[in-house]
């Protein structure tokens, strides 16, 4: 884990040295085994501290407080069912029910939270609260491979009043998803939250691929990655999933420049692979092949490398266009690849340095576009060479920062440097 000074420029919030107080275990589940295996029960450590209230402990106001204080008072003096107020804002207009903590949701607060989700900061941590999809000061999980944050309002409100402090007083804090208890306060993890958090982004997102289920810590295996014209391991590898000293348990990379007499026995003697990344020829690159063979040989080879029609396997892919496609070609990839790309902006100071087209199955990706007017692309497209020595040094930050949300899923290698730049 990287220090706690390196994270103060993201608002998260610094602890020092706390206690253990674990209450509320988790033995009224009616199924043991279903819950052994969504949670795996943490070590106790001298230097972990847990912090878990009772419901008692809750303020109890004599009149219906104003926004999200009311949900203590509907659940503890007017007994409503929490499922019935909105977890995120405290609102009465329910429209679904939050997939990781038992309450509800309003439509306003269900699109925040789709949206930001797979949101990472440039630390390797979720960029909002796990609760409420908000929150200016964050408290991060210190439980090892976890990337959730809890806001000092959500862990006050739900958990009890004071709650912030504790946790701050705290010299390492264990999350509420990450507990082998799933009771603290008025917060209650659901049974199964991850099948309940595929399940609710298959309904409610508005994208046509189903999303993986996340995997647990300790079922992640490293990343199998098919790089296709540029080869990413140096960017794979500053994430955390890549590790030098090759070897299955470390992860593994083939790379690809010419893939004209590839194969389907060649791809699948090479695999399997989780994650297949292409993209047109990187600016600068000489090349007497147009932009479209690059699309058509990455959707080639990604059918010969994708997992069987119904696997659960968590599979994805990400083709890139540094901007050299036709719009002609734009449309057939959008119709090969089943969707829309994405534009993400390189902007720096204020002034866009670079930008390109993304397609891709990565969760989180579609919450980062930003779309082009017509200038800023024939702008872009007039810096050739400008363009060219960026990409020359690596991808951009914001491709990059698309591979975060891999981390749900695959085994990554913390002592690997972040931040991302």
């Amino acid at each position: 884990m990287g220090s706690w000074e390196a994270l103060s420029s993201c608002s998260k919030a610094l602890s020092s040295p706390g206690t253990w107080n674990l209450e509320t275990p988790d033995n009224s589940s009616p199924d043991p085994a279903g819950h052994l295996e969504e949670q795996k029960p943490l070590k106790a450590e001298n230097n972990m501290d847990v912090v878990l209230v009772d419901s008692r402990e809750l303020l109890c106001p004599t009149s219906p407080p104003p926004g999200r204080d009311r949900i203590a008072y509907e659940v503890t003096v007017n007994h409503r069912n929490i499922e019935e107020l909105c977890l995120c804002c405290g609102s009465l207009q329910v429209y679904t029910q939050h997939p990781l903590f038992q309450g509800g949701m309003c439509a306003p607060c269900k699109d925040k939270f789709l949206e930001t989700l797979f949101l990472y900061d440039d630390d390797g941590y979720q960029c909002s609260c796990s609760i409420c999809c908000s929150g200016d000061t964050l408290f991060i999980c210190e439980s090892p491979d976890c990337t959730r944050c809890y806001c000092f309002e959500c862990v006050d409100v739900l958990v009890g009043p004071g709650t912030s402090e504790r946790i701050h007083a705290m010299n390492c804090w264990v999350c509420f998803l990450c507990l082998p208890f799933s009771q603290s306060g008025l917060l209650l993890r659901r049974r199964k939250w991850r099948h309940r958090l595929k399940a609710f982004y298959d309904l409610e997102a508005a994208s046509p691929l189903e999303m993986y289920k996340t995997v647990p810590v300790w079922k992640r295996e490293a990343v199998r990655v098919l790089t296709l014209f540029e080869d990413i391991q140096k960017e794979l590898r500053s994430l955390g999933f890549l590790e030098s000293g090759s070897g299955s348990e470390r992860g593994r990379l083939k790379h690809l420049d010419d893939v004209t007499n590839v194969v389907r026995r060649d791809v699948e003697g090479w695999g399997p692979f989780d994650l297949v990344y292409g993209s047109t020829q990187p600016l600068g690159y000489s090349c007497n092949r147009c932009p479209g063979w690059y699309l058509f040989q990455f959707h080639r080879i990604l059918q010969y490398a994708r997992s069987h029609r119904g696997s659960q396997q968590p599979f994805f892919w990400m083709f890139v266009d540094n901007l050299l496609l036709t719009e002609a070609d734009q449309a057939t990839a959008a119709r090969f690849l089943e969707m829309e790309p994405m534009t993400l902006q390189d902007i720096r100071g204020r002034v866009l340095q670079n930008a390109v087209h993304v397609w891709s199955n990565i969760p989180g990706v579609k919450s980062k576009h930003m779309a082009l007017t017509a200038e800023e692309e024939q702008f872009l497209q007039a810096q050739g060479d400008a363009r060219a020595k960026l990409v020359a040094k690596g991808l951009a930050p914001l491709v990059k920062k698309c591979f975060l949300p891999l981390r749900e899923y695959f085994k990554y290698f913390s002592q690997n440097s972040l931040p991302l730049y």
